[in-house]
């Protein structure tokens, strides 16, 4: 193990690590070998349908966070780590956790493997190609585009009205000039020109419905209810109206059996499905975390973002429709955090501010405040930073003792499990306590008593405000009947407002909704507000001006 001083990347850590073959790693999670379709040595699919052992509905243990700022809360990491600390005080535990996307990996944010030596491995794969998963999702998703376009060609007895066709095409990477394009130029034989445009692919539809759906079946009818557009007259047009739900569960059906791979201490650790939660729902596969309580006894799982955004949707979206519950909360922080919250710039983040860090707690306060909301008791886990000071770590303690708040200093990025350990017996204490968890809201109030509750218990605003589009296409949405939706909120991730630059805890605002979206094969109604984008761009120094390949075709760069 080295020590705080020894400058490693995250990178150079996994690729000290001795990985053990993926079949080994199957055996003792209690995987059939016939349920086992290895992708080389270290990875492969599971076959939930070949599981031969009991279920044994394992817990469910969310990690969520505070508002995310660039100081950096290390949720994804403490994730890993704390899997890691129940398999060394031997639970039979595994964790789930979604695919990384290339655009934030190519971009600024990073992979989504977690770090240190709280890792998942092969990282380099996890986070570029791995099995293919987003691939086949940008191919069915394309497919439908080609699928609409080619009938409009072929004579539109569909009567599409090229105008209102809500599908667009998707690339997983950020590309802010695909945003908005014209396709079918060049004359008729190149089809009907009209404007369309591309989401990255963690924001399609398929990918929600990828993450949503409980079997092939399921996932099936699931696409087959997309409305991807409406007619002249305006009625909605669904994409069994085209007949194609067959051929795009065809291209789907290897990736939606959930991938098994190691952390570097070997627990099993399944990675699938990759929504972002500031545009979708945030959480991986519900088919990844109901094969995982299949197989172990506790699972460890997160949900993108603060509390704000993934976790609420892993509570009002995913438990609701996977027909369970967490039985944990676990909620990251640190001092940089929290200090950012609190008004510190970045760059003076070394220099202890108990002042600022008190006004941050507020922030941390809040995402409490939140989990409580759900019927849910949450343990904070403060990740520790080398440049935290006493004072400032006592701080935090001190107003956690106060406020009857289950808090654990962790330190998993240095000392893998052993620096959860404290953590995972308050998890431990929490679960066997159990919880009176529940949804915020019933799927059958109006779309704005759902979006005010939001709004009102989640962010803590006073209210909501809807433009005249979105109350437009509130109306079509309620004469179509289709509002009886759980409510699936776009919304910047760094602030618990609308105004990114909003942060600790504001209250008196309002939540301005501009379009509200019908997802139908998803089972959800997004809401879009402030100015988020459902389609990245890529900042002026990229990731990816750090990565190549070495002499030996190992990769250089990636974290």
């Amino acid at each position: 193990m080295t020590t705080k001083s020894t400058p490693l990347t995250d990178l150079e850590i996994a690729a000290q690590a001795t990985m053990q073959p993926i079949a080994q790693i199957a055996q003792a999670a209690g995987i059939d070998e016939d349920a086992l379709e290895p992708y080389g040595r270290y990875k492969a699919k599971i076959d939930p349908a070949k599981l031969s052992a009991p279920a044994k509905n394992g817990k469910v243990v969310l990690v969520t966070a505070i508002s995310p700022t660039p100081a950096g809360e290390g949720k994804s990491t403490v994730t890993v780590g704390l899997a890691d600390a129940f398999h060394q005080l031997n639970q039979n535990v595994m964790v789930a956790l979604r695919e990384p996307s290339l655009g934030p990996v190519m971009g600024v944010k990073g992979g989504a493997t977690g770090g240190g030596y709280a890792q998942v491995l092969p990282m380099e794969d996890i986070n570029l190609h791995f099995t293919g998963d987003l691939h086949a999702i940008t191919s069915a998703n394309n497919a439908l585009s080609a699928f609409i376009d080619n009938h409009i060609h072929q004579g539109n007895t569909l009567n599409i009205d090229p105008r209102r066709i809500i599908w667009k095409r998707v690339l997983d990477l950020n590309d802010r000039a695909l945003r908005k394009v014209v396709v079918g130029l060049g004359g008729p034989v190149q089809g009907m020109p009209r404007e369309d445009g591309f989401d990255i692919t963690v924001a399609s539809e398929i990918m929600a419905i990828f993450c949503l759906a409980t079997s092939l079946e399921d996932l099936q009818t699931r696409i087959a209810n997309i409305v991807f557009g409406y007619t002249f007259d305006r009625q909605p047009l669904f994409v069994k109206d085209l007949g194609v739900e067959g051929a795009l569960t065809l291209l789907l059906k290897d990736a939606f059996k959930p991938n098994l791979v190691q952390t570097i201490e070997g627990t099993p650790a399944i990675i699938h499905g990759g929504p972002f939660a500031n545009i979708a729902h945030g959480c991986n596969s519900i088919v990844a975390t109901q094969t995982a309580r299949h197989l172990a006894d506790i699972v460890v799982t997160e949900a993108g973002f603060g509390s704000d955004l993934g976790a609420e949707k892993f509570m009002n979206i995913k438990a609701r429709q996977g027909n369970f519950k967490p039985d944990a909360v676990v909620i990251v922080a640190t001092v940089r955090a929290l200090k950012m919250h609190g008004g510190v710039a970045k760059t003076e983040l070394q220099q202890e501010n108990v002042e600022a860090l008190r006004a941050g707690i507020e922030n941390l306060a809040k995402h409490v405040d939140t989990v409580r909301q759900f019927g849910a008791e949450p343990v904070v886990a403060l990740n520790r930073f080398i440049t935290d000071t006493e004072e400032e770590l006592a701080t935090i303690l001190a107003w956690c003792d106060e406020h009857n708040v289950r808090i654990a200093r962790t330190n998993v990025w240095e000392q893998g499990g052993k620096g959860g350990i404290e953590l995972a017996e308050k998890v431990l204490e929490v679960i066997e306590a159990g919880n009176d968890f529940h949804h915020l809201y019933d799927v059958e109030q109006s779309i704005a008593q759902k979006v005010t509750t939001i709004v009102q218990k989640v962010y803590g605003g006073d209210g909501v405000h809807f433009t005249d589009a979105a109350k437009k296409q509130i109306a079509q949405i309620e004469k179509f009947g289709w509002d009886v939706l759980p409510i699936c909120m776009a919304k910047s991730q760094y602030s618990l407002t609308d105004n990114p630059s909003l942060l600790g805890r504001p209250t008196g605002f309002t939540i301005t909704v501009r379009e509200v979206i019908p997802k139908l094969g998803a089972g959800f109604l997004v809401c879009l507000t402030g100015d988020i984008m459902t389609m990245p761009g890529l900042p002026k120094q990229p990731a990816a001006l750090r990565m190549g390949v070495d002499e030996h075709g190992h990769a250089i760069g990636l974290f």
